[in-house]
This record gives C-alpha cells, sequence and structure tokens, in this order.
C-alpha cells in the first residue's frame, strides 16, 4: 500500500492501547477476554472516524490484557480496511526477530500491507525471566536483535551472526511480502544511543513522550538527523507517542482521568519507588507545555499542533488507554479525537 508521505503540517494521527484491564460503568473489572474483545471494538472505531493507526502494545502481567497483539492485530485487520495497525511496541529483547518478521508478513497479507512494527525495549521486564532471557544481555539482546530486525524486514535471504542466536546463511523468510519491507520504527525512551542506534540502522524514530515538556526532546530530534547523515543513511520519519483522552472540556477530562490515573501510578509507583500520584501534578502535565494530551479538543489540538510542528513529527499517537478507565469513555475520547481534534491540527499546521 503505497501513500504519499506525512509530514509536520499534515501528521498521522493515531491511537494507541496496550489493553489495560478496564472497569464497566458500574465500577466492576472486566475480564481479560472482555477487554480484549473491547479493544477491537475499539480499532474499528479509530478507523470510522478517520484516524490514520492504531497501535497496540505487548505485556506480560496481570494488569493489562494483551501477550500476543499481532493477533489482535489480525481480527482488526479483517474488521477494518484503511487504518494502520501495529505493535506498540513489539518488546524485541525477549523475542526472536525471525518469528517477528513471520507474524508480521502473515499480518501484512491480511491487512493488504497495512502492517508495521514499533520495536522497542518496553517499559517492563517480566518478559525476561518469563521466556529464559537474562536481564545482564539487556542491552547486548536489544542491539544483536534490532540489527537483525533491520534485516529480514526486508523479507530477501539474508545471512547474519551474532551471539545471542544460530547464524543464518542466505536464509529465506516466508510468507513472501508482496510489496515494500515492513515498515519498521525504533521506539526510544529518550536516550540518545537509542536515538543513534536508529539512525545507524536507517530507521524512522517513535519517542514516548510520557513526562516532562515534549519541547526537550527537540535536542535528540537534531541528533537523530545529525546521525542519519552521518551513517549515510536517507532521511527518515519521526513519530512521538503520548498519554492522552479527550473529553468536551479540561475540567471533564481532568475529573474522568484523575482516579483511573492515580490507582494505576500508585500501582507502578509502588513497584518502581515513585511518589504518590497528585491531582496537581496530572493538572500541570495537561498544560499547554506538559507531556499529558488531555482536556478538550481545542486544547489537545492546539498542543499537538505546536510539538509537531517544535519536534518535526509526521505522525502523533496517543495512548487513549488509562488504567481502569471504562470502555465507553476510551471510545468517546476517540471519536472526539479523530472527529475534531485531527482536523483542528491540520488547520492549526496549514496556517
Amino acid at each position: 500500500m503505497t501513500s504519499v508521505a506525512p509530514t509536520p503540517e499534515t501528521p498521522e494521527i493515531g491511537v494507541e492501547t496496550f489493553g489495560d484491564i478496564t472497569e464497566d460503568l458500574q465500577g466492576r473489572s472486566l475480564s481479560h477476554a472482555q477487554v480484549i474483545r473491547n479493544v477491537i471494538v475499539e480499532g474499528q472505531r479509530a478507523e470510522q472516524v478517520g484516524l490514520d493507526f492504531f497501535g497496540i502494545g505487548e505485556h506480560h502481567r496481570d494488569d493489562y490484557s494483551v501477550s500476543a497483539p499481532e493477533i489482535v492485530l489480525a481480527a482488526l485487520a479483517q474488521a477494518t480496511e484503511k487504518i494502520r495497525l501495529g505493535t506498540a511496541v513489539t518488546v524485541l529483547s525477549s523475542d526472536d526477530p525471525v518469528r517477528v518478521y513471520e507474524r508480521f508478513a502473515t499480518l501484512d497479507a491480511i491487512s493488504h500491507g497495512r502492517t508495521e512494527i514499533i520495536a522497542g525495549r518496553g517499559s517492563f521486564i517480566e518478559s525476561f525471566p518469563l521466556f529464559g532471557l537474562n536481564l545482564d544481555d539487556y542491552e547486548s539482546l536489544f542491539e544483536e536483535k534490532l540489527e537483525l530486525l533491520a534485516k529480514v524486514r526486508t523479507g530477501l535471504p539474508v545471512t547474519w551472526a551474532g551471539e545471542h542466536r544460530t547464524a543464518l546463511e542466505d536464509q529465506k523468510l516466508y510468507p513472501l511480502l508482496e510489496q515494500d519491507p515492513i515498515t519498521t520504527w525504533v521506539g526510544v525512551g529518550g536516550s540518545p544511543q537509542s536515538v543513534i542506534r536508529a539512525a545507524r540502522h536507517g530507521l524512522p524514530l517513535f519517542m514516548a513522550i510520557i513526562g516532562g515538556q515534549p519541547a526537550a526532546f527537540e535536542q535528540l530530534v537534531q541528533l537523530y538527523h545529525r546521525a542519519l547523515k552521518q551513517f549515510g543513511q536517507p532521511t527518515q520519519r519521526v513519530g512521538a507517542h503520548f498519554h492522552g483522552l479527550v473529553a468536551p472540556t479540561d475540567k471533564e477530562a481532568l475529573e474522568l482521568l484523575w482516579p483511573h490515573y492515580q490507582r494505576t501510578m500508585n500501582r507502578l509507583g509502588a513497584e518502581r519507588g515513585w511518589p504518590p500520584a497528585s491531582k496537581m501534578r496530572l493538572e500541570a502535565s495537561m498544560g499547554l507545555d506538559g507531556s499529558m494530551m488531555a482536556g478538550s479538543p481545542q486544547a489537545v489540538a492546539t498542543k499537538m499542533a505546536k510539538v509537531a510542528k517544535t519536534l518535526g513529527l509526521s505522525r502523533v499517537d496517543i495512548k487513549y488507554s488509562a488504567g481502569s478507565l471504562p470502555h465507553e469513555t476510551m471510545l468517546d475520547s476517540i471519536e472526539l479525537l479523530g472527529r475534531e481534534v485531527k482536523p483542528l491540527v491540520h488547520e492549526m499546521l496549514a496556517k
């Protein structure tokens, strides 16, 4: 599937979910199975309202329902026609790049070329002991596997050797791709080393901006473009992932988001030694210079346009799921994002 590449003037706007375990409107937790079924409905809604991408994260813990995103995406490929489908992220360190290619080449066939990979290390480490990997190899596993993924994504026969898996000699891969190499972004959390690694392999960059001020990432984007030139790689796209929620007003967005955000952040904080969540800090992050894309359509569009222009983004993805936030609230947010925020962003940037 070919199309005109999006630019910072007309960036793609997508949504992502981790399949967070949600509550119904009466506050009762849903089953993992029901959440997965709801994710498919949310992906369909994203296409219906004109969004460009639907991404599903990979986790292996009880507060998220999706451990095999490609299977959910395959169901969505049959239930949609235009929207691009991918991961957010594929935890490459604990996966095998050849198997990643095989799954995504299959998904690419089912979706008629609409599939994408965002490959990263993820923000959790539970997949390492689960799949028998040593955390001491955290850095070297990702480095080696990204190198191999950059080769196999083309679908051409591969010759390669590394430390953590057997070598490949003119190895053919199946299924064969009908069209271009599988679009493969490198997801990064903000380290210069990760940005340079993406540039070295000539892969597009996807930044997770989930704290602080988005403008602070401008130096990383500049570093990435300099590194591409130094490695002799062509210009590549840059995208960014934010957490967010769109509601009719800023106040409604804050009140809808806060109890679910608080619960999630306090749970993660207990694991990682963070201070308790603060409603004041959440509200501050929803401001024009904050990292949370939450508020009214006008407020979110204003911030999104500003960030897209500052960082030169060709895609902005919003993680619309927030802990136990109900399915119905998330559908409303997707609706506003597609029908109101996206046109506003393009209008603002056109001016």
